[in-house]
């Protein structure tokens, strides 16, 4: 038995239950857990578009060297902040059962009177624009409670979240439900990854939480994720339920995309699938790199 094991965190109220609900989950199971919390450089500065800061993995990077330099023994993020390329000796020993995969659209106002919406995400931004070109669509970063706020104060009619985030919050909203097959998840989307240091006795400690359907959807995702590419910038959804694949790339306008839906077997079969997405996407890929100016 592990003696103690020390969980890494990012200081946001999210992270932290988050984090408090995989130490939970390990207490059931007699391990005991200290949680640190890490600040990330993704969190200080809120007032820039995240594809100028270096993306979703910022979140990432500071627990990752945490686990590294041996302040931490692990780390629990959203599954869908962690980037395609992993360093080496860090282990993804646990993926949770997932909790609501999709977007909620939550709104003050009468859904008739929307017509700002915040977002900071390139994906929720394009899928909003083919959904509706005349919508406005503003730039909107910080933590949940941030953007609520924001919502609240009137800067926005309607403010785009991650269901899920709502649901481990116990937070209750004025709003609906995007549907799935309309708004396509960011892959792994709604899922809690703990990470630890490639350690077979650590992983063994805190593999009891994995959740076998979860994991493997989730690695489905993923693997079409990582052979599509396109960094988090390009807007793409992809989202996978017992093996029903959909796989998206649009162009930041919304007005074009590339969509392939499949029942998928297997890691493998999922890659074929990111393979022929990505040639055909590979114009809305670039497209995309060349409006917000990255290589």
């Amino acid at each position: 038995m592990h003696p103690m094991i020390r969980i890494g965190s990012r200081g946001s109220a999210l992270a932290r239950r988050q984090t408090e609900i995989v130490s939970k989950q390990l207490g059931e199971i007699g391990i005991r857990t200290e949680i640190i919390i890490i600040k990330t450089e993704g969190d200080a500065d809120t007032s820039v578009p995240l594809h100028e800061v270096g993306g979703q993995g910022i979140f990432v990077r500071a627990l990752d060297d945490a686990i590294l330099s041996g302040e931490i023994d692990c780390a629990v993020h959203s599954m869908k902040d962690i980037p395609a390329a992993r360093p080496d000796g860090i282990a993804t020993a646990a993926i949770l059962p997932r909790d609501p995969p999709t977007d909620y659209l939550a709104f003050e106002k009468t859904l008739d009177d929307v017509l700002i919406i915040g977002t900071s995400s390139t994906r929720r931004r394009a899928q909003l624009r083919r959904y509706d070109p005349d919508l406005e669509i503003r730039e909107l970063r910080g933590n949940i409670d941030t953007r609520i706020r924001k919502l609240k104060s009137g800067d926005y009619d309607a403010i785009m979240l991650a269901e899920a985030g709502l649901v481990r919050m116990s937070l209750h909203l004025n709003g609906i439900r995007l549907p799935a097959h309309q708004f396509v998840p960011a892959p792994n989307q709604g899922t809690i990854a703990v990470v630890c240091r490639d350690d077979p006795a650590l992983c063994e400690a805190i593999s009891p939480l994995d959740h076998e359907k979860t994991r493997m959807d989730t690695m489905i995702e993923r693997a079409v994720m990582e052979e599509v590419g396109g960094g988090c910038f390009t807007p793409q959804g992809i989202y996978c339920l017992e093996g029903h694949l959909i796989a998206e790339v649009l162009s930041l306008d919304g007005e074009r995309y590339e969509r392939m839906e499949e029942q998928v077997k297997s890691v493998d079969e999922a890659r074929g699938i990111g393979r022929e997405l990505k040639i055909r996407s590979s114009d809305l890929i670039l497209e995309a790199k060349s409006i917000l100016g990255l290589k």
